[in-house]
């Protein structure tokens, strides 16, 4: 996905009420919110070839795959992250009790472009 410049700064609780009425997603980085935006034809195709491979490798395992609409929660850093994909082993672990937030994945995958690449590799996960 695209991203654009930072907003304003949010408390989280004000960040959780804007993405429950957001009509486009937003990345939370320790209070300043990233607006997301959609991602190309190619970007969509590599995605859904990695969600058919893996959802056939993983046929019969407990893992489970997540698509980037629910959000990735590091608590230790303070970030609510939407990653393209990611893996559950077994039940998930939401945040807060929400059913929105994973705490718990065990693969997370990025598909890259050359306008997200150095986010998606760097600032996005620190």
């Amino acid at each position: 996905m695209l991203t654009q410049s930072p907003l304003k700064t949010l408390s989280l609780e004000e960040y959780r009420n804007l993405e429950t009425i957001a009509e486009v997603k937003h990345e939370y980085h320790d209070g300043e919110i990233i607006e997301m935006t959609g991602g190309s034809i190619n970007h969509n195709s590599i995605l859904i070839n990695l969600i058919v491979l893996l959802k056939l490798a993983l046929r019969g395992t407990n893992y489970r795959l997540q698509s980037s609409d629910l959000r990735l929660w590091i608590p230790q850093y303070n970030r609510g992250l939407y990653p393209d994909l990611m893996s559950i082993a077994g039940e998930p672990l939401f945040s807060d009790n929400r059913n929105d937030e994973i705490l718990n994945p065990c693969l997370i995958i990025e598909v890259l472009s050359p306008s997200t690449s150095s986010y998606d590799r760097g600032d996005k996960f620190r």
